[in-house]
Parts: structure tokens; sequence; C-alpha cells
């Protein structure tokens, strides 16, 4: 992930996503679930003025975000969230709810517990659960969201005005031929790995013009959410 998350076009793709979705906050942010810091550094890039922290259960990633972004970085679990309550304006949970060691419904209430009112949480979500394949093995993902079961557990968690959205839906059809057809046997590895540069470059390309649609596409890979605390 590490070395990934700097250049796979997948990576890239989320982190403008992410960033996009905290356009208009100032003050403290959360990365929950934050890996090796791929977004933690790529938001002190585009929106220095963020006082930005981490949180991360293994040990060595969480050393690694903090020296790769600067950031301070805590080591805990998204299910009990080691800050006091209020004291962020936003936070990120990207890929996280997903993952086998993780109660989303827990989850959700610490992050609403730790966002001031008004506060802002962006989650991002492998999408369908038909989409379940020997990647999300790999990566001990065992849950994927349609945008409505993601709005749903938003709703059941106290947040409002939530709004969702597929992405990644151009690439859609390769994915499912990928995750379904190609490499669907048990031992088949997990995609997160290096690509041709003109394959990268050019999966890069297609989610960079998806970005930029005025209209909200009806599937995709992931569905990212944007809601707020009361």
């Amino acid at each position: 992930m590490d070395q990934a998350e700097q250049r796979m076009w997948w990576y890239r793709a989320l982190h403008a996503r992410l960033a996009d979705s905290l356009a208009g906050i100032t003050g403290r942010v959360l990365d929950a679930g934050c890996g090796t810091g791929g977004l933690l550094a790529a938001l002190h890039r585009r929106a220095p003025g963020l006082e930005l922290f981490g949180l991360e259960w293994s040990a060595l990633a969480a050393v690694r975000a903090a020296q790769k972004s600067g950031a301070p970085v805590a080591r805990g679990s998204v299910n009990a969230l080691p800050f006091a309550g209020g004291c962020f304006d936003a936070a990120v949970t990207a890929d996280v709810l997903c993952h086998a060691a993780v109660d989303p419904q827990a989850a959700l209430a610490e992050l609403h517990r730790v966002l001031r009112p008004g506060g802002r949480l962006v989650v991002n979500m492998p999408a369908f659960t038909w989409l379940l394949s020997a990647h999300d093995r790999r990566v001990h993902n065992v849950r994927r969201h349609s945008a409505g079961q993601l709005r749903a557990a938003l709703e059941a968690a106290g947040f409002t005005r939530i709004r969702t959205r597929y992405w990644n839906a151009l690439l859609l059809p390769l994915m499912v031929a990928q995750r379904k057809l190609l490499a669907r046997g048990a031992d088949a590895a997990s995609d997160v790995a290096p690509f041709p540069p003109w394959l990268d470059a050019t999966f890069h390309g297609i989610t960079a013009l998806e970005r930029r649609l005025p209209f909200p596409m009806p599937a995709g890979g992931s569905v990212l959410a944007i809601a707020a605390r009361p």
C-alpha cells in the first residue's frame, strides 16, 4: 500500500475525490483508518491550512503515515476512537467500514461523537455485494454497499444532509470482467499492484474525465457519501 498509493491510478483518483468532498472545510480533519498516510499527504499538499490527524490500527502503518504526511497519527481502532467528543470539524474514512475488523455501527457512532455539531463526514466504500471477489478477500473486505445501503447506515447513526454518489463508473465493466472472470479463483491476487505506465495513465485519465461530468452515474466500483452531524 505504501508504494502503490503514491502512484497507482486508483489511489490518486480516490484522493482527488476525497479532497473535493472536503471543499470549504477549515480546522481539524481526521483520517480514520489512514493506512500508510497517502490521503493525509495529499491533503497537506492541496489544503495546507487544515490541521490534519490520522488514526490507524497497524503500528507499522501509523509510523509510516506520520513520516509521509507530517501529521500526528494515533494508533487505535475506528470502533473506539481515542479522541474527545466534538473535537473535529470533518472526518474521512475511506474503504474502512468494509474491513473485517470493523464494526460499522460502532465506527459510525464514534465518528458522530468526535465531530462537532455541523461537522462533515466523508465515507468511501466499495460498491455492490455481488462484486465481492478474491481481491476483497486479499484486502480483508467483508462488505460492499450500494448507495442506498450506505445512506441507510448513515441515517441510522444520526447523520443528516446525506449525499451519495457512485464513482469509477466508466471502468466498472472492466472491473467486473477482472473480478468475476479473469481473477475469480480463490488464490487470485489483489488488484493493488503496479500497472504499466501507459495503462495507469489511461485509467487515471478516465477517472479524471468522469470526475468532471456534471451528472451522477447510476453505478460504479465505489460509492462516496458526504454527511453532516446535526
